[in-house]
């Protein structure tokens, strides 16, 4: 039985790393490891308030012993799966990035989660016991002893822990879109009273719910912030921001660490925005022509938002 099991999220960040001859690299967990024997990109969780980016070197040189430099991000996905001899069931959003090697040499660990390091071809990869993220990065087929849990556990979108020094964190991921019409206006949403950026306008989007993919918590978030329909362009990129006293309808401060993935989407047939989810974190959608979000004080948008029109090039 899997609906005992303590639901936990965490966000982990990949490396999608290819040599000059095409050989991967690929780390084995070991037996203190969820998943012993199987074989993954080298990669692990984001600290708070770190830079998923980041987490990517630090993780690569600590399971492998070679330094990498980040060149793009490939994909964004989530996985759910159930560790019974833990009594917890995990949800992990993963952010994989390519990355190419400044040096290092290939290093074994004794009693860490992962104690091998190698390189494999393309079909070297397909006869290992890979985990299914990592099949489906490499482009191969995906074939996994991971548990599934029978339903999806109740976890509330929105989770504040006390931290070492008192202070309430909260690590969230969350989906956002730039959106454009035929016209190639701009769909835009503004922050509501009592929530951190109050009065800003954002981007459509926001925290995706436990077991779901990034790009369905986006669709379904763009209904019910503006009322219209969309469809999924393009990856554009992953923000990472953190407020260490972000205050919000909670009434107390939290340290905050928001991991974004933002989206190019196309909605072919725009309505007149209307906000569904009155009382929420937004107050108002609005269509912007390009003068008119060209024309948007920088301090009027979001960091997010600023972020993502720069890399869509608005």
């Amino acid at each position: 039985m899997t609906t005992s099991l303590e639901p936990l999220r965490r966000i982990a960040a990949y490396a999608v790393c290819a040599d000059s001859n095409g050989r991967v690299l690929l780390v084995r967990a070991s037996e203190r490891s969820g998943t012993p024997g199987t074989w993954s990109l080298p990669g692990g969780a984001v600290d708070h308030g770190e830079d998923p980016k980041h987490t990517v070197v630090r993780e690569t040189a600590a399971e492998t012993g070679l330094s990498v430099a980040v060149a793009g991000l490939q994909d964004v996905l989530a996985d759910m799966r159930a560790l019974p001899e833990r009594h917890i069931t995990i949800h992990t959003d993963r952010l994989l990035y390519t990355v190419s090697v400044r040096g290092g040499t290939l290093t074994e660990r004794i009693d860490r989660p992962t104690d091998l390091a190698r390189w494999f071809t393309l079909d070297e990869a397909r006869e290992l016991p890979l985990r299914s993220f990592t099949a489906r990065a490499l482009g191969l087929p995906t074939s996994t002893d991971d548990i599934v849990p029978e339903e999806v556990p109740e976890f509330p979108s929105f989770y504040a822990v006390p931290g070492p020094d008192g202070l309430h964190r909260a690590q969230r991921f969350a989906a956002y879109a730039v959106v454009t019409d035929p016209e190639e206006r701009v769909l835009l949403t503004r922050v509501s009273d009592g929530y951190p950026g109050a009065g800003c306008w954002h981007l459509p989007g926001g925290g995706t719910d436990y077991g779901e993919q990034p790009g369905a918590a986006l669709i379904r978030e763009l209904v019910e912030e503006t009322g219209q329909t969309g469809r999924l362009v393009e990856l554009l990129g992953v923000a990472s921001h953190r407020d260490a006293a972000s205050l919000g309808p909670e009434g107390y401060p939290i340290d905050w660490h928001g991991v974004r993935a933002f989206y190019r989407v196309v909605v072919d047939q725009p309505a007149p925005p209307t906000v569904a989810d009155i009382g929420g974190s937004t107050c108002e959608a609005r269509w912007f022509r390009r003068e008119e979000l060209g024309a948007l004080p920088t301090d009027r948008l979001t960091e997010v938002t600023a972020e993502a029109v720069q890399a869509a090039h608005l």
